[in-house]
């Protein structure tokens, strides 16, 4: 009986975080539309949205009922069941790989039951992350294919040609970190870099791998198909892309994926090499609240670094020019490959003069 007790309040306990991450997840990327529009418009001395609701706060809600509303059309002579299959794949490889962020530290409750706010903590988690950001461009190249559009296919082509190029660099920039790490835990890499400041150095990741960090972040741009590496949706040449055939909530689903892509890579880069949860003078800031309340500090630290990585992606999209196909190109296979194995070899070369 207890052993049934406890399997439930297991399952119980996750479903609720789950449906708390998913739906949060789709909260802010439904306003970070809503964001993207307000930091364009500081950026070119505009208001942006102000008409619907106070401060425009109601626009993401009549943006995304006007797309609930909308008539669904499906060309004659797209093949319908995958045409289908494109956007809910997108979603659905979107929402999965917030199963293995650690939001916040553990919470002992006054039973001895440790609550855990991370859906699925795996050995593996790195490789689960970048197995499914593998799976999430099929969304794209069989909406492109489906759609029976050559506008369509070419953008889906595109996308696919600048996901693999840029994983093997995003990959190789992880090998570094790991190495140094030990660990493929997304729990155990947050759990070292407790705090700020260790042992006459800071704890965080990026201050011990900052080139890792440039040439992860700047993968992680291109996987998320945001400017400057938005080839895939280039509009002066492609139209609107892989989903220029899509309307009402099919054309949602790939727009809310986009955005809930970027908060969750927001999250995975802030957990490997800002601390994730972790904040200066922690410790000091346990002892003095109780278990529940540090926790619940420990998420809104988190949930601020993300927000702060996700306005310098938006900055980043209104400040840069879109680049050439070939310059793509030349970028991830000439530049940013070589980079990541020559900062393995460094890191390498420097965990094994410490040893010795």
């Amino acid at each position: 009986m207890l052993f049934l007790n406890f399997n439930a309040a297991f399952i119980i306990e996750k479903a609720i975080l789950i449906t708390v991450v998913i739906l949060g997840a789709l909260v802010v990327a439904m306003y970070a539309t809503w964001a993207e529009r307000k930091v364009s418009a500081v950026m070119q001395d505009r208001i942006g949205p102000n008409r619907a609701g106070p401060f425009g706060l109601f626009q993401p809600l009549a943006d995304g009922m006007k797309l609930f509303f909308k008539e669904e059309i499906t060309p004659d002579r797209s093949t319908r069941f995958i045409f289908l299959l494109g956007p809910c794949l997108a979603m659905l490889t979107a929402c999965m790989t917030s199963a293995v962020v650690p939001w916040g530290p553990d919470y002992i409750t006054s039973s001895g039951y440790a609550l855990r706010f991370q859906v699925a903590d795996i050995n593996i988690g790195i490789l689960f992350v970048f197995g499914v950001v593998s799976l999430g461009v099929y969304g794209v190249m069989l909406g492109g294919w489906a759609s029976n559009n050559k506008f369509s296919l070419l953008s889906s082509i595109r996308a696919a040609s600048q996901a693999i190029s840029y994983e093997l660099a995003m990959g190789l920039s992880l090998i570094a970190m790991l190495m140094m790490t030990g660990s493929l835990s997304l729990r155990e890499i947050v759990s070292q870099q407790h705090g700020f400041w260790d042992i006459h150095y800071f704890s965080w990741n990026f201050f011990k791998q900052p080139l890792a960090f440039i040439i992860f972040f700047t993968c992680a741009l291109a996987e998320l198909n945001r400017t400057p590496f938005d080839l895939p949706e280039c509009d002066s040449e492609l139209n609107m892309g892989y989903h220029q055939e899509y309307s009402s909530m099919k054309l949602g689903f790939y727009l809310f994926a986009e955005y809930i892509n970027m908060f969750v890579s927001s999250a995975i880069m802030v957990t490997l090499f800002f601390g994730g949860y972790n904040f200066p003078f922690m410790d000091a800031v346990q002892e003095a609240v109780p278990g529940l309340a540090f926790s619940a500090i420990c998420i809104m630290v988190l949930l601020a670094k993300v927000v702060l990585m996700i306005l310098f992606i938006m900055a980043i999209r209104w400040t840069l020019p879109r680049f050439r196909y070939d310059q793509l190109m030349k970028l991830g296979w000439k530049s940013l490959i070589p980079l990541a194995l020559v900062n393995m070899l460094i890191t390498g070369a420097v965990i094994l003069w410490i040893g010795n």
